[in-house]
Formats: structure tokens, sequence, C-alpha cells
């Protein structure tokens, strides 16, 4: 890619290429937007195949989390980092003080938290080297799990969708396809079970098919979930699932879940939105974990607080679907509109400031 030209088209602020052969740590840090505050997002550790790769990968969540914190009503701007690693096998406490002193470079414009192959106990590393880290065990003042907010967002999310496919939010006798059985998924069904919902898992890792197998849920191989007969098919792993090759499969009413960038292309969401299946857009309906880092910074953390912002994910659903119905587009266009609106609004605001001054 034209690497500037893509950064001007697309409002990016900052690139950050980070390198410490000594412990392995190759890291892209992006601060995308810091309209409504500092850039926060996850630390994904992710053995990609070429460094291209990790940079449009990094490049995307980051714009994502924009939209994700401005949707969700949050005061945080949007930013992601990638490890190009093998989170299993090559991830270091070593590496992992490296990429917080590189964090803490940036004295406070970026936020880090976890993601895919990162854990609350690698945050603890992280925070030897910077302050700029949420997500912490609740022991050591932080928020705890993102993974248990980020589930009952996706859990109100589907909710908000059946009130609107079938008239009402109960998710009794649905039944529901999970593709991935990670920590989110796994809260995700937590709430799920309680309400008698029907649940089909798979996932890559064995791991998290005994996990499932536990507790009394059907398992199918990874190639197999896309074409279970379904009420919800919820893609809770990586990104890209939903596609031209996958939509044709799907047997179902609504795609919710917990993965970032679940669709392909914007044609995809163009598609689901044509053949009448209704999309949860990702960075709206996973929006707890962020939510829930929100509230540790700059006060002291409270899970009261946290979950009730969560669980206005259901009236956000309502207000994207809402937008959908009325300018008949994509509810992915429609989340983009909601969010586009809040960003444009502060930056309105913090231009009269400006000219006041």
């Amino acid at each position: 890619m034209e690497l500037f030209e893509h950064l001007g088209r697309h409002g990016y602020e900052q690139l950050v290429m980070c390198s410490d052969p000594s412990v392995g740590l190759k890291a892209i840090i992006v601060i995308h937007d810091t309209t409504l505050g500092p850039a926060c997002g996850g630390l994904r550790i992710w053995p990609y195949a070429t460094e291209e790769e990790a940079l449009a990968d990094v490049l995307r969540l980051s714009r994502a989390m924009t939209y994700k914190s401005a949707a969700a009503d949050v005061p945080l701007g949007g930013g992601k980092a990638v490890v190009i690693a093998d989170s299993r096998t090559q991830k270091t406490e070593a590496m992992l003080r490296a990429y917080g002193r590189f964090v803490d470079t940036l004295g406070g414009r970026y936020i880090t938290t976890t993601d895919v192959g990162s854990t609350g106990r690698d945050l603890e590393y992280i925070r030897q080297e910077t302050r700029h880290v949420v997500g912490l065990a609740t022991s050591l003042g932080g928020s705890g799990d993102t993974s248990i907010m980020t589930g009952l967002g996706v859990y109100m999310g589907m909710k908000a969708c059946a009130k609107e496919v079938w008239g009402s939010d109960s998710l009794r006798g649905k039944r529901v396809a999970m593709q991935g059985f990670g920590k989110v998924a796994q809260n995700t069904a937590h709430h799920l079970m309680k309400e008698d919902a029907q649940l089909v898992v798979t996932d890559v890792y064995d791991s998290a098919l005994d996990k499932a197998r536990e507790l009394g849920l059907k398992v199918v191989a990874p190639e197999k979930i896309y074409d279970e007969q379904c009420d919800i098919f919820a893609p809770c792993a990586l990104g890209g699932v939903i596609s031209s090759d996958t939509i044709p499969r799907l047997h179902c009413r609504i795609v919710a879940g917990g993965a970032n960038n679940q669709l392909l292309t914007e044609a995809d969401g163009q598609e689901l939105h044509r053949r009448g299946i209704l999309y949860a857009p990702d960075y709206i309906i996973n929006a707890g974990g962020i939510i829930n880092v929100s509230t540790e910074i700059g006060a002291t953390y409270s899970a009261e607080r946290a979950r009730e912002k969560t669980e206005r994910i259901y009236e956000i659903i309502g207000k994207v679907i809402e937008i959908s119905k009325r300018e008949e587009i994509p509810t992915a266009l429609a989340a983009d509109r909601l969010a586009e609106t809040r960003l444009a609004s502060v930056r309105s605001i913090k231009g009269i400031y400006r000219s006041c001054r």
C-alpha cells in the first residue's frame, strides 16, 4: 500500500514500529483517532505470515476501536497494537516488558489492554514498564477480565436483535451456533444457557472444545459450523468469516457474535441485508470490554457501573436498527453513521473552543 496516502485518507494519527531483536519483539502500535480521548485498544499477539498482514490487521483494528468507543459513548479514542509472535511458544516476560517500554514513550496517547494472545498476567509484566495499562486484575485495582463484560454485551446485543426479528427479546429455545469458544464465547454462553437457549459450538483448539463438552454442548468440526440450522450465528473467533463464500451457507435470521471485523468486505454486510439476515455490527455488540476498562480510567473501578453501561448495548443496537430501517441501509453502515455523528459533534465543539481562545 501507499502508506502515507492510506493513513491520511482514513484519518490515522500515528504509526509506531517497535523492534527489539534481543527479546524477539516485532510490534506495531497504531493510534487512529484521539478526538474523544486517549487511544485505547488491546495487544494482539499472533504469528502473522507476513509483516504486511500484521500491518493491515492493526490498521483495521485500530480504526474499529475509534468507532467502537464512539458508538459506546466512552471517552476514549481508537488504537491497537500487534506483536508478531506465537503467544503459546514465543511470548516471554522480556518481550512484554520491551513492548511496555515502547508504550510508555507515547506518553499516554495510547493505553494498552488485552486482546487475542495476551492475558491479564501479561499486563502485569507490561505494567512494570508503563502506567498506561488498563484491564489489570481487580486485586491490583484494575477492572479484571474484559471477556466477562464483553460476553454480557454480546448477550444483550443478541436480545436486542431477537426483539426486532421475533417481536420478543427472549432467547429461550433459540439455537445459537458459536464459531469459536474462547473466553468471550464462554461468558456469552453462560447467559444463554441461563435463558435455556440451545448451543452448538466449534473451535480450533481442543481445550476449548473440552470445555464445551463439559457444559454438555453439541460440538461440530470447524468447517461444519456454517451449515448448522440455527436462529443466531455467532462469530466469536477471528475476523473476516462473513464472506461471499460463507453467507450462502448460513441458515439463520441473525448474525451476532464477539469477534472483531466479522465482515470480510463492506459488500458482505450489504448481502446480509439483502437476504434479510439481521447483522449486529461487531464493534457495537462486542464493546463490553472497552466499556469495562474505560470505567477504571480516572476513577476507582466499579463493576456495577461497568455492568450498567454494558447493558446499554441493548439500546445502542436498537438505535442502529432504527437508523438502518429509516435510511434503508445495512446495519454495518448504520453503526458507522451513529459513531461518526458523535465524532463530528465533539470535533465541532473542539473547533468552537479553539476559535474562542
